[in-house]
């Protein structure tokens, strides 16, 4: 029998998903009115980050970094999205 850690709080996760990727320049609500980023990718990016041990150092670097970060953090599961979105928008 495998075990699995508990998922992270589904409010903290979101906004800290939602503000890395504010904090690149992305908007993740412009993408999903954009056909770009479904409502199931957008649930699926919380659910993953819920999964995310580093959220000690995500609020960090959020803290540190405001807007205009060229990056994700180090270790972020969404970094080539977000990149990817970035550059498309």
């Amino acid at each position: 029998m495998s075990h699995t850690a508990p998922l992270g709080d589904p409010a903290l996760h979101f906004w800290l998903t939602r503000s890395v990727a504010r904090s690149m320049g992305v908007s993740l609500g412009d993408a999903m009115a954009e056909g770009v980023l479904s409502k199931k990718d957008y649930a699926d990016l919380v659910t993953n980050c819920r999964r995310c041990a580093l959220v000690a150092h995500c609020e960090a670097w959020l803290g540190d970094q405001g807007n205009g970060a060229q990056t994700a953090p180090v270790g972020c599961m969404h970094a080539d999205l977000f990149e990817h979105l970035k550059q498309q928008a």
